[in-house]
């Protein structure tokens, strides 16, 4: 809150009290509620959930989000947002993220990507030949298992290597490190003041977008991945670093943000597509067929030795696994559209993966058609496609959907997501002969 200011009038001293921004009150109380609404949600897991670490980080987080409640509510300066998201990313983030770590507790994804990791360092290929077990099958593509090198290399002995070692560390750091870089592209390509007409360029200034960046890694669509498993993190911040430098027009970059996501999950392949679109609407097509070309050959330049070391493994693991049709059944059985569907036998199978490539070819012929010409079309396009991908497959979890749910949230709260309409920007005044530049000094 800004300090009184004091002046002298006949010889007396008033002090002036300044006025409240209007609606900081109604801010307050709308940050309130959304971290009790938080602190409800994470309270359902230690009664509902039948994973330890799910409860462990409900019964903490519960109590970081109440505590982020109130201390909104305190009489205080005008940061009282900003602390109160500071304080629901100790509880509901750092703490039980620590707590986890140092148990050794955590969803069986740590440690299929520590074996992972080993087995790449060893053999070079991070399948192994029969998995017996539902716990020995790698369903994700070979650059995860560089996110379980730290592991190999460091063991388990000690709290420190038990600590660095720890793939979630590592998901976070590539999660978090690739929202700030995209942050970066994003603000350099929007002016401070928010205004202009560029196609990045919106309503979203660069210091009101790192506080909704701060709430959305604390909120629970973040949080409780971060936290138990951290699997999907590293996509998801990926596929935003190249949606930005997509928006942003930047071929050279773009693919490599693209293929170290596809490398990570086939999951993620979708993206080139929107990403390419919209590199077409915001530098042309030969820089949208560049992008596209350096996604291709970087991912399989991750991919292909690892591929061509355990071609078997890895289509049985990748690719069949997920989709309910490997020898092991996987453990993504959430009541999901696509889940009912194949339930009911082969013709449901059938019919549920007749459903995924429909809505797969909807969203592609949307690009075409309607392509992405801003940071937000291009993510809402994604979110949908995913999205609809992971309820109707044949096999899913409620938890993919962080995934889209994500997308679509990072893209309004980013610097300069949003552009303004072309009517809302004034035109500028005509120069006079004393105020235009001299042609000396242009």
């Amino acid at each position: 809150m800004t300090s009184p200011t004091r002046r002298r009038c006949n010889g007396e001293v008033l002090t002036h009290q300044p006025r409240r921004a209007p609606g900081a009150d109604g801010r307050r109380w709308y940050w309130c509620a959304g971290w009790l609404a938080c602190a409800a949600w994470a309270a359902v897991f230690p009664l509902v959930s039948p994973l330890g670490p799910h409860r462990t980080w409900g019964a903490v987080a519960a109590v970081g989000y109440l505590v982020a409640a109130v201390a909104v509510l305190l009489p205080a300066r005008r940061d009282a947002p900003a602390r109160s998201t500071a304080l629901a990313l100790a509880g509901a983030v750092v703490l039980p993220l620590l707590l986890l770590v140092h148990s050794g507790a955590g969803q069986s994804e740590v440690g299929v990507i520590e074996r992972s990791g080993w087995l790449l360092l060893h053999q070079g290929s991070p399948y192994l030949d029969e998995p017996r077990t539902v716990a020995e099958v790698t369903p994700y593509l070979p650059a995860m298992a560089l996110l379980g090198v730290p592991r190999a290399v460091l063991g388990a002995d000690g709290l420190p290597a038990r600590l660095a070692g720890d793939p979630r560390l590592w998901c976070a750091a590539v999660f978090l490190g690739s929202l700030w870089l995209a942050h970066r592209v994003l603000r350099a390509a929007a002016p401070e003041d928010g205004t202009g007409t560029g196609r990045n360029r919106g309503p979203v200034p660069a210091g009101a977008a790192l506080p909704a960046l701060a709430a959305l890694v604390a909120s629970p669509v973040v949080a409780l991945p971060l936290a138990v498993s951290g699997v999907d993190l590293p996509l998801t911040g990926l596929l935003c670093l190249a949606l930005a430098l997509a928006s942003t027009g930047r071929p050279t970059a773009t693919g490599p943000a693209l293929a170290a996501a596809c490398a990570i999950k086939w999951t993620a392949w979708p993206a080139v597509a929107v990403a390419v679109a919209l590199l077409a609407a915001t530098a042309g097509r030969r820089a949208a067929a560049r992008g596209c070309g350096t996604a291709l050959l970087g991912t399989a330049a991750l991919v292909l030795p690892a591929a061509l070391l355990a071609p078997g493994p890895m289509v049985a693991q990748v690719l069949a696994f997920p989709l309910g049709r490997g020898e092991l059944r996987t453990e993504a059985a959430s009541p999901l559209p696509g889940k009912l569907l194949a339930d009911l036998g082969p013709a449901g199978w059938w019919a549920a993966l007749a459903l995924l490539l429909a809505a797969g070819l909807a969203v592609a012929v949307s690009l075409v058609r309607r392509p992405p010409h801003t940071l937000v079309a291009a993510a809402d396009r994604l979110a949908l496609g995913l999205g609809s991908a992971f309820l109707l497959a044949p096999a899913g979890r409620f938890g993919y959907l962080a995934l889209p749910v994500v997308l679509a949230l990072w893209a309004r709260v980013v610097p300069g997501a949003r552009p303004v309409p072309s009517a809302a920007v004034p035109a500028p005044a005509p120069r006079t002969g004393a105020d235009r530049p001299n042609p000396l000094f242009v």
